[in-house]
């Protein structure tokens, strides 16, 4: 039995569980141990667990988990959550914050009112505009790769009855999720890897957002990765200007900013509130 130290975080309401390798130098963490402690019931509860340790070429290195226990692709908001804990904790000495993910270097800013800004790489396979079977229609949808793969889907050309035309959904928080986010997930175009799924409505130039993620393989409250993403998808097909504002699930804003030369964008970025929710200490 071995006793951890760790930092309950969330970055707009997307919840993480931060272990820190130089507090807990004898960290050893299996699949099944992750999934337990990000077990909402019986553990501390996460969508996800963070590991950070030392890096020579970065301020610090970070591995990140789904709630599933296995390794997962980039995350943003636990990414953001990594540059607010690096800050307030003596990893990092300057303003700009790097670390390594994957074997590559991002890097960040944390904020005076503790928002965070996160750097992404540029976005790649987007694919605007295609057709997808689910919910027993075509429906439009688009994808794009932001560090983890994302379908985009506006709600409103989704239909609750297929035979009716004039069925669409016109509230995203009456759209079914869950259900329509699992099927898309693992849909047979996306195998074997599966993807995350985000539905989106625009309103006065914000859009609203809900994200299925594979891995947690639910809802979850905010997604960063997929932020990112669909503000790529919305922004090419002329349904909103930059910087994109979100509102997440939470409730929370996230704003995500770039460069377009009309081909590729660059200087990517998501930037929206982290915090520290709790520290304490689980014996495993």
């Amino acid at each position: 039995m071995e006793k951890y130290f760790f930092t309950k975080m969330s970055g707009a309401g997307n919840d993480f569980i931060l272990f820190d390798s130089k507090i807990n130098p004898k960290l050893e963490l299996t699949t099944e141990k992750i999934a337990q402690i990000c077990n909402r019931r019986t553990g501390i509860g996460a969508d996800g667990v963070l590991v950070l340790e030392p890096a020579v070429e970065a301020d610090f290195g970070m591995q990140y988990f789904n709630a599933d226990g296995f390794s997962g692709s980039l995350c943003a908001n636990g990414s953001r959550c990594s540059l607010l804990y690096a800050a307030e904790n003596g990893l990092a000495s300057g303003s700009r914050i790097s670390f390594l993910f994957n074997s590559k270097q991002y890097s960040g800013e944390v904020f005076a009112d503790r928002s965070v800004k996160f750097n992404l790489l540029p976005p790649t396979r987007i694919n605007l505009n295609f057709k997808i079977k689910f919910a027993g229609q075509l429906v439009n949808a688009s994808f794009a790769d932001t560090g983890s793969p994302h379908v985009v889907v506006k709600i409103e050309d989704v239909l609750k009855n297929p035979a009716d035309l004039k069925s669409g959904y016109s509230l995203i928080e009456d759209f079914p999720v869950f259900e329509i986010g699992k099927e898309i997930r693992y849909h047979k175009d996306f195998a074997p890897e599966g993807t995350n799924v985000n539905f989106v409505q625009v309103v006065d130039g914000m859009a609203k957002i809900r994200t299925y993620e594979r891995g947690v393989e639910d809802e979850t409250l905010s997604c960063g990765t997929g932020s990112v993403a669909s503000a790529v998808v919305l922004f090419k097909n002329g349904l909103v200007n930059q910087p994109v504002k979100l509102s997440a699930k939470s409730g929370d804003q996230l704003v995500v900013d770039f460069k377009f030369d009309g081909q590729n964008f660059d200087d990517v970025s998501l930037t929206g509130p982290a915090k520290v929710v709790f520290n304490g200490e689980i014996t495993i």
